[in-house]
């Protein structure tokens, strides 16, 4: 790809997260630290400006870059926020892709940090051929979630039929609870990780693992890399990579404790003890259902 057609690609989607795409057009400083001028002393005029072609012009691009996927998020009460919000910067960059917020009416969604999200659509209009159905996790809302049975069905019903079907965090107890993980390969939030085998999946230590047509997220942040993940599996790496760099994703944590093998003793045990009543709740909420299931 010509150095222009970058240029133009991340325009573009700079235009579509809105930011100001044509900054990304402007003249660079010069090494004395002002601007360019010409020889009038007038700022010179960049390039993209004067261009009569329209910088966001599509046509150089390759074809496959234009999709037309269908992609459900679901939301529901006391959701974890970004568990949702990482993936979905990254999956509404998809050119022609429509990315619907599911939920069970179009009243806002309170999230468990008190962040409310408007859905885009109910679960009766939510399209029955999905590209990409996505689950997000969280703690006490994501139990309640496996509680209720007439989402576990709709779940149920949808990823049986959507191309992809992914989560993060702790949305892959909700895709147990739909029987989704099966005979499949799959991680979840470190908390939630040891109830993978519950139902019937084989648990894997890693921030992101495919099985197939399943995609599933470790904890929280791990949907901005499933994200991308997606990103690049519906397009090409150097799609991603735009999208990555329009994101500035380049993560350096002040601290490396992150996970569990990393973090001090002290601070899993104390993070563990906050969430060994609601794991009890989890393993008998999936062990009822997969007694009902027979």
């Amino acid at each position: 790809m010509e150095p222009t057609q970058r240029r133009d690609f991340l325009a573009f989607l700079a235009t579509a997260a809105g930011l100001a795409g044509s900054a990304l057009a402007q003249t660079p400083p010069d090494p004395q630290g002002g601007h360019h001028h010409s020889s009038s002393g007038q700022a010179a005029t960049p390039p993209a400006a004067a261009a009569s072609k329209p910088v966001h012009d599509m046509g150089a691009f390759p074809p496959q870059w234009m999709g037309k996927e269908k992609i459900a998020m679901l939301l529901y009460p006391n959701f974890t926020a970004l568990d949702l919000v990482g993936p979905q910067y990254m999956l509404i960059n998809l050119w022609g892709a429509k990315v619907h917020l599911v939920a069970r009416t179009l009243e806002p969604v309170r999230s468990d940090t008190g962040i409310t999200i408007t859905p885009t659509m109910t679960l009766d209009q939510c399209p029955r051929d999905l590209d990409v159905l996505f689950v997000p996790g969280g703690s006490q809302g994501t139990l309640e979630a496996m509680r209720d049975e007439s989402l576990v069905r709709w779940l149920a019903e949808q990823g049986k039929r959507s191309k992809l079907v992914a989560s993060v965090c702790t949305g892959s107890m909700l895709l147990g609870q739909a029987g989704l993980l099966r005979g499949k390969r799959a991680t979840s939030h470190w908390v939630t990780h040891p109830l993978l085998g519950q139902f019937g999946a084989t648990a894997v230590n890693q921030r992101v693992v495919w099985d197939g047509n399943l995609v599933t997220g470790a904890g929280v942040s791990a949907g901005l890399d499933l994200g991308l993940e997606i990103v690049a599996k519906l397009r090409d790496p150097l799609y991603a990579q735009c999208v990555q760099l329009l994101a500035e994703y380049a993560p350096k944590p002040p601290y490396n404790a992150g996970t569990p093998a990393t973090a001090p003793l002290e601070a899993t045990l104390m993070m563990g003890g906050m969430f060994e009543q609601l794991l009890v709740q989890m393993k008998e909420t999936s062990a009822s259902a997969l007694g009902a299931r027979g």
